[in-house]
């Protein structure tokens, strides 16, 4: 288990970038333990699980609380802005979130952080589930949405700085088949309660015992140890005090089985690569997240996120059903069908990604898959244009965009987020990547009625398309390959 520990700690995080024990993590690298890593990863990967049951249960009880037959209040007859409200306060909800994040997440920490987010996933799932009229009901969807925001900033901070390098893109991939399997799951609870009068209310409150697992969970788990030392060198903590702190998290982490002299020596390279990094350099600002190193990670970082959600994404999975009765799946059962079809698929490739993205690399899979996305969004192009007598071709086009997406910007967007900003910029730079996220995720639900009345469906398509080949250039130009590197060989490599 001794190299275990060391390994973990040469990745440990995103952060750990520098505290990859500078030499020492090298002699363990091929040395850790499977089971020293589970919990530390299933209990944050919970955040990203809510989040996708969130979407999937959303979209049956939006249909629940909209229906004079099921909805069980005196209230059921929203307005399409209402309903638009239900939808999308998560949303909003989580660009609040990422901003909070900014602001607060590297004071608390990442376990506090996460706790945070299941206490508020808590009280946003019983307060919508127990809302007595429509404002109540938005006030807690947007309590569940500050949730999102938290979740998604700390897990793959914690996940990152907890486990071992090689098989860091492997859990951080894991944990978008997390959110993929939540979706599922919303999908299923919705379809159960679907006709029970006043089901929406259980659709959306049946997360809250998801999040008590959760928060005990992290509870249960110590800090981040690179954390506890990160304080302490910025002067927020007592060095002697943090360093014991830090011991016993490892410790913790790693089982009794780890000696006293490599928990030791872990923490002194870890504390001088930190040093080391912050030697020239006070604390990451909002303007040194544009400057040199932290200006290309945000950079990239914030490039995938965006263009992540400008393809198309929201749009294509929002409006599955729409494009899928236009194709001729006229009923809404034939449409279910084909979406639940489309669902697993989705969780399928999701699998593969995970499976492949420490084997193959994070390139070979961006510049695949986005090559795939923009196949499918011309070819869905071409449907509403000279192809409309082929609703086969539709199903197929989302498929594949479906697919494609969960190979390249679905995980590995969010992997290459925690893993390139360096050290001291490394909180506040996936708090902009997060908000970068939501806002365009909003900006392009939001747009792409509209758009959609404007232009016309075929149009609309026609520009994600033309959007996905500026992604795929961008990657290309852009996207280094950080397959088995340390955190800190990431960030020597943006320094160049």
């Amino acid at each position: 288990m001794g190299g275990d520990v060391q390994v973990r700690t040469h990745a440990q995080g995103a952060d750990e970038s520098a505290t990859g024990a500078g030499g020492g993590a090298a002699s363990g690298a091929d040395d850790y333990s499977l089971a020293a890593v589970i919990l530390p990863f299933v209990f944050p990967a919970l955040g990203g699980l809510l989040f996708g049951y969130d979407i999937g249960a959303t979209s049956g009880a939006t249909i629940s609380v909209h229906s004079a037959e099921l909805s069980g209040t005196t209230w059921f007859n929203l307005s399409s802005l209402q309903l638009g409200l239900v939808a999308s306060g998560s949303l909003y909800g989580a660009l609040i979130g990422s901003i909070l994040a900014y602001r607060v997440a590297d004071f608390l920490g990442r376990r506090i952080e996460l706790m945070t987010a299941a206490a508020l996933y808590i009280s946003g799932a019983l307060t919508t589930g127990l809302a007595p009229n429509f404002v109540v009901l938005i006030i807690g969807r947007l309590l569940y949405g500050v949730g999102i925001g938290l979740a998604m900033h700390g897990a793959p901070l914690y996940i990152a700085e907890t486990c071992p390098s090689q098989i860091r893109g492997t859990l951080i991939s894991f944990k978008e088949l997390f959110i993929v399997g939540g979706i599922l799951f919303g999908y299923l609870v919705g379809s159960y309660e679907i006709d029970v009068v006043g089901g929406w209310r259980y659709m959306f409150g049946f997360s809250a015992p998801l999040a008590a697992i959760m928060a005990v969970g992290m509870w249960s788990l110590p800090p981040s140890p690179r954390w506890l030392l990160l304080r302490a060198v910025q002067g927020k903590s007592p060095m002697e005090d943090n360093k014991k702190k830090a011991m016993n998290a490892l410790r913790r982490l790693k089982g009794p089985s780890a000696s006293d002299k490599v928990l030791t020596d872990e923490i002194e390279n870890n504390l001088s690569s930190i040093k080391a990094a912050y030697a020239d350099q006070a604390e990451g600002s909002i303007f040194q997240v544009f400057e040199g190193a932290s200006l290309k990670a945000f950079t990239i970082g914030g490039g995938l996120v965006l263009f992540q959600q400008i393809t198309g994404q929201p749009s294509v999975l929002y409006y599955a059903t729409s494009i899928l009765q236009t194709a001729g799946f006229t009923t809404a059962s034939d449409a279910a069908k084909v979406s639940i079809l489309i669902g697993l698929f989705k969780f399928v490739m999701t699998g593969v990604a995970v499976l492949k993205v420490d084997d193959l690399g994070r390139r070979p899979l961006m510049i695949g898959g986005v090559s795939g996305i923009t196949v499918a969004l011309f070819l869905l192009a071409a449907y509403y244009k000279v192809l409309s007598g082929f609703p086969y071709v539709a199903v197929g086009a989302l498929l594949l965009y479906v697919g494609c997406y969960q190979l390249s910007f679905g995980p590995i967007s969010w992997l290459m987020v925690s893993e390139i900003f360096p050290l001291r910029t490394r909180g506040r730079g996936i708090s902009l990547a997060v908000l970068t996220n939501f806002g365009s995720n909003a900006l392009v639900t939001l747009a792409f009625s509209p758009l959609q009345g404007y232009l016309g469906p075929a149009n609309v398509f026609l520009l994600f398309a033309a959007i996905s080949l500026l992604a795929l250039l961008f990657v290309i130009l852009n996207v280094p390959e950080t397959k088995g590197l340390s955190l800190e060989e990431i960030e020597s490599i943006l320094k160049k």
